[in-house]
């Protein structure tokens, strides 16, 4: 395919057409700024595709507003960066060019070193990694430490909710709690409250229009000051919709601190960072900084930063833009949990991705209840305090799948991340609780620091390293309370411990002093506990517990038998096992250290490194491959350039595959105003793809080859119906209870008895609001087999495009309130992953998206492992025998099986090996046929498979459902007769009569019926299309809207702002 007429903008995108960066440098097309963001609005011409450009008077008035305001705001932006080029990482070392945070005693300048001696697994999906997660927190028994950007403490870790009450992540950490388990608890802290211009106003326009030197003409002062007086008057009016920074109310830190920390003393959850000053902090700071600047570079250079960074909300004390991203649970300090998946609503999924969630037949097998139920290109989460109020129609509307990876280690690493969550907890302490003198909170201590960790320096003499007061092992705060015994926070229902399962861990204290630090390499053993009562058989109880624990052994000895990389069967964990370091960005606001970015450092060291192949999955892709691509400044694009490069002119095969979504997960229309964030965000990734003159593709092309041949980018979507069949109609006539009015009485199950309260076991004021809920399950209950329709068997047909699921063609459908061929729906499957693997030996698995705010260090926090298995696996890589290592070869293979639809669906009531904890090593069936056919990925059959399947499901979807982004959608015009006439309510001037706008003709995500034939033909021919769609995986399209600025359209893009998207 590469070399074609069609394909050619896909290498090359403007470079092919002579268009690199900086030959168009007229107004229209230049740095988008405040002053022409308002122009372009008040001219109109920004969403016309090829319009003329507007001259005269009215340009030239506002070209030089422009540049007199956007010189302003450059100037400031290049003074919050810094005066030299700071964390560009034009290199694999660790020192930047300001040279404040120098770690090079470890490889990528991280502050642990590699650890050896670790066991590690991988989790594909939220399924069998919140599985695990469940299974350590019932089996805690000393301490659950959790890091999240956001958690849900109404999240289901095991489905469905009816038969998994007790799985609830904060009834699971309230009966730890019960038990003397301390939990803390560090979340994000959401911006509460919008941050609009106007916070600046008329502060900012004035001290502006003041900046002008005094020998500017007075007519281009009259101008100026009209100008920004205009702009300023436009903003706020399009800001009471559209602030510049707009308050994620999608999450509530607040409700996560307090649901917690009602339940139990011994919860304490602490939320970072703080954000905005009042307007009269921020106006005072800003006129007293401001009041003698002129327009120079030099006078700029002298401004106090902390003043300058006050105008962007991004000195130490306020924190505007960035967050704490890491996902990481440790539990008793032991066994780490850590990946791209927050323990919060829409990330649990299975490995085929169901995204219809209708089942009239028994609402009791409801897998997404209340919010979990989420699709957020179509609506954001709303009022997630409130859990159960989900507003999107389970009859009409998809949720969003999302894929997403988890690991799971226990060994010296896990002491690493220890350190990690303890310079934290005490860094936050430090700064915001430690005046409080609550006896809830305290800091945190570490028994010991062995080889490796680099200690807090920062930290005071009493910091998380020397002795504390109360730490980790104080005594819990509710020792001597019976259970179920009221505290400060009022009586508490009793939750008794979950039984223990079959492979408990022994919480010895002197064992877990091993496990937490203790000089001794040596792995504890293993003991099996089991709750002791007191009693006059407990000789006899003694001698079954013993028999038992031999037969969990014997289980568990066959559980690790072929896990040749297991710490068990090398005896030394330190000198065996499997190595693993963690790696982090983070500075001072975030951590209260110098920056640290050796996620960044190891990126671009394991690509530059790599010999064959590198895999990336990832949420974004935004990078630079040269100090041009201003604003954004991580230099990995430079390096997958650079070995593109070296393979080419080598003449090796070398391959870069990339899989990341092909949308934003954010709300509306990509054509309308408040999509102006998605919008920014997929030009910047486009920027490092294939457009703007300095791209990956552009730079491999200017060389002289293909980048085609080297690096391909992919996406995954998939396809779901919803079950509103006859079964539906009929339990909704018998009972004449309207379904979702029974759904959302379902999904009522707020109060600590949850789903027993319908039985009359629980709360009988929620048993009284159940009436609607009761009456259909009474009339469902009657209803017939139906072909499946009955039995619950098609409320999803996300087996369909999966090893052995059945063929679409042959799933029968009975026509109830809506036309089969209206039940099908599409949505993006959403890639949440942030993982590396390089040549089936090294991998890369955290929280770190491919973008400046995870990677520059300055901006969000994060965390991550960098994986090497010395377990060799026998391989082949192109064609010829290979070494692999057994982690890395086996996680890249489950993920492209996955992909490629060539995995069984996964069943969430049947777990397997690959549910548990790291104590039971994940299972893998080397040598089957799916296997084989991606062992290889430089090999011809595997690279066909792989490309042939993409554009097959491509076509199919793009003949059914008219996604997008789309590569025949290369303008806006373009972009309204693919998908604006089908998807979008009518304009104003398209009104009825009676002044209502006109209906979608299809609604969001459905088929375009009218490219089928009528009636029962119609839908046979979009079941023969679907037929043809195996796995999930599409190709990217690389030519949407090419012959567009995407993120031209608003005025929230500029100078002052465009770093938020980076």
């Amino acid at each position: 395919m590469a070399g074609n007429q069609r394909d050619d903008p896909l290498a090359y995108g403007h470079f092919h057409q002579g268009n690199a960066a900086g030959e168009d440098d007229t107004y229209e097309e230049s740095d988008r700024g405040i002053i022409g963001d308002t122009y372009r609005r008040f001219v109109g011409n920004a969403s016309q595709s090829g319009s003329q450009r507007s001259g005269g008077l009215v340009s030239s008035i506002f070209r030089k507003i422009h540049e007199r305001v956007q010189e302003l705001g450059s100037e400031v932006e290049h003074r919050v960066a810094g005066k030299e080029v700071i964390h560009s990482h034009t290199h694999a070392g660790a020192q930047c060019a300001d040279g404040s945070h120098d770690y090079t005693q470890h490889r990528y300048g991280s502050f642990a070193a590699e650890r050896k001696g670790n066991d590690i697994k991988w989790y594909v999906d939220g399924c069998g990694y919140m599985w695990a997660v469940s299974r350590a927190l019932e089996q805690a028994r000393e301490s659950i430490w959790i890091l999240d950007w956001w958690l849900s403490p109404e999240l289901y870790l095991r489905r469905p909710p009816s038969r998994n009450e007790q799985y609830r992540i904060d009834r699971m950490l309230q009966a730890a709690a019960q038990r003397g388990v301390k939990v803390n608890v560090i979340v994000y802290k959401e911006v509460t409250q919008a941050l609009t211009r106007k916070y600046l106003s008329p502060t900012l326009p004035k001290y502006l229009h003041s900046l002008l030197p005094r020998s500017t003409d007075p007519v281009t002062k009259i101008l100026s000051g009209l100008g920004l007086a205009a702009t300023f008057a436009s903003l706020e009016q399009v800001e009471a919709e559209n602030p510049l920074i707009a308050p994620p109310l999608t999450v509530s830190s607040s409700h996560t601190k307090h649901a917690l920390e009602d339940l139990h003393p011994n919860i304490s959850v602490f939320r970072h960072p703080d954000h905005l000053p009042d307007a009269q902090t921020l106006e005072s700071s800003f006129v007293s900084s401001l009041h003698n600047l002129s327009l120079s570079a030099a006078n700029v250079a002298k401004l106090p930063e902390d003043a300058l960074k006050a105008v962007y909300g991004m000195n130490e004390d306020v924190i505007l833009y960035w967050a704490h991203h890491e996902k990481l649970c440790i539990v008793d300090g032991r066994t780490a949990f850590m990946g791209g998946l927050d323990l919060c609503y829409g990330r649990w999924d299975t490995n085929q991705h169901p995204i219809a969630d209708a089942h009239p037949e028994n609402l009791d097998d409801i897998v997404f209840p209340g919010q979990d139920f989420n699709n957020a290109r179509i609506m954001d989460f709303h009022d997630v305090a409130q859990w159960d109020q989900n507003k999107l129609d389970r009859r009409t509307s998809s949720r969003m799948g999302w894929s997403d990876i988890s690991v799971c280690l226990r060994g010296p690493a896990v002491e690493d991340l220890m350190a990690h969550f303890i310079e934290r907890w005490n860094f936050i302490y430090n700064e915001k609780y430690d005046v409080r003198q609550d006896t809830r909170y305290s800091r945190l201590t570490f028994t010991e620091n062995t080889a490796g960790t680099i200690p807090h320096h920062l930290a005071p003499a009493q910091g998380p390293y020397g002795p504390q007061p109360t730490g980790q092992w104080s005594k819990p705060h509710n020792e001597n309370l019976p259970p179920g015994q009221g505290t400060a926070q009022g009586p508490l229902p009793y939750f008794p411990p979950p039984p223990v399962s079959d492979r408990a861990v022994d919480a010895n204290s002197q064992e877990q002093g091993a496990a937490l630090g203790s000089s001794s390499p040596e792995r504890p053993r293993r003991h099996h506990h089991f709750q002791e009562e007191e009693s006059d058989l407990s000789n006899a109880a003694g001698a079954i517990r013993d028999r038992v624990a031999q037969g969990m052994q014997h289980m568990q000895d066959q559980y690790l038998s072929g896990n040749e990389h297991h710490s068990r069967l090398h005896g030394n964990l330190q000198e065996a096992g499997i190595s693993c370091q963690i790696v982090r960005s983070c500075t001072r606001w975030s951590h209260g250290v110098a920056t640290q970015h050796s996620v960044a450092n190891a990126y671009i060291s394991i690509i530059q490194n790599s010999q064959h192949f590198v895999y990336i999955e990832n949420q974004f892709f935004i990078t630079a491959t040269s100090d041009e691509q201003k604003p954004v400044r991580n230099k990995i694009g430079a390096a997958i350039v650079e070995r593109i490069l070296r393979a080419a002119r080598a003449g090796e095969k070398y391959k870069v595959i990339v899989m990341m979504p092909a949308v934003p997960a954010f709300a509306g229309d990509l054509k309308d105003d408040s999509s102006l964030g998605t919008r920014a965000i997929m030009e910047y990734q486009y920027n490092s793809i294939n457009r703007g003159g300095y791209s990956i593709m552009e730079m491999v092309a200017k060389e002289g080859f293909d980048p085609t041949q080297y690096i391909r980018f992919y996406n995954l979507r998939n396809y779901d119906r919803i079950n509103v069949s006859a079964s539906m109609k009929e339990a909704e006539q018998i009972s004449g209870v309207n379904y979702e009015d029974a759904r959302r009485e379902h999904d009522n199950a707020v109060d600590p008895f949850g789903y027993h309260a319908r039985d009359g076991q629980g709360d009988g004021n929620q048993f009284n609001t159940q009436q609607d809920y009761r009456r259909y399950q009474q009339a469902a209950a009657g209803i017939t087999e139906r072909q499946g329709h009955g039995t619950g068997s098609w409320n999803t047909v996300s087996e369909c495009y999966m090893l052995g699921g059945r063929d679409i063609r042959q799933v029968h459908w009975e026509e109830g309130n809506v036309d089969e061929i209206n039940a099908f729906v599409t949505e993006e499957l959403y890639i949440h992953s942030k993982v590396l693997i390089a040549d089936d030996r090294i991998a890369i698995c955290g929280s770190a998206n491919l973008n400046d705010r995870s990677q520059l260090g300055d901006h969000d926090s994060e965390i991550a492992v960098i994986i090497e298995d010395p377990t060799p696996v026998d391989s082949y890589m192109n064609g010829e025998p290979w070494r692999a290592s057994k982690f890395a070869a086996t996680f890249r293979r489950q993920l492209f099986r996955k992909h490629l639809g060539l995995l069984v669906p996964q069943n969430m009531e049947a777990p397997d090996q690959n549910f548990e904890p790291v104590d039971v090593p994940n299972v893998y069936d080397f040598g089957s046929a799916e296997d084989r056919a991606v062992m290889d990925p430089l090999s011809d059959s595997f690279l066909n498979l792989w490309n042939s399947r993409a554009r097959q499901n491509s076509e199919a979807f793009s003949k059914i459902f008219h996604p997008v982004p789309h590569d025949s959608v290369r303008t806006w015009k373009d972009y309204d007769a693919f998908y604006e006439k089908f998807f979008h309510e009518a304009d104003e001037e398209a009104e009825g009569k009676d002044g209502k706008k006109k209906p979608a003709k299809y609604q969001w995500g459905h088929v375009v019926a009218e490219n089928f034939s009528p009636g029962a033909q119609g839908v046979k021919e979009v079941k023969d299309l679907l037929s043809t769609i195996r796995g999930t995986i599409v190709e990217m399209p690389l030519l949407f809207l090419i012959n567009e600025d995407i993120a031209q359209e608003g005025v929230t893009l500029n100078a002052f702002t465009e770093e938020l998207y980076t």
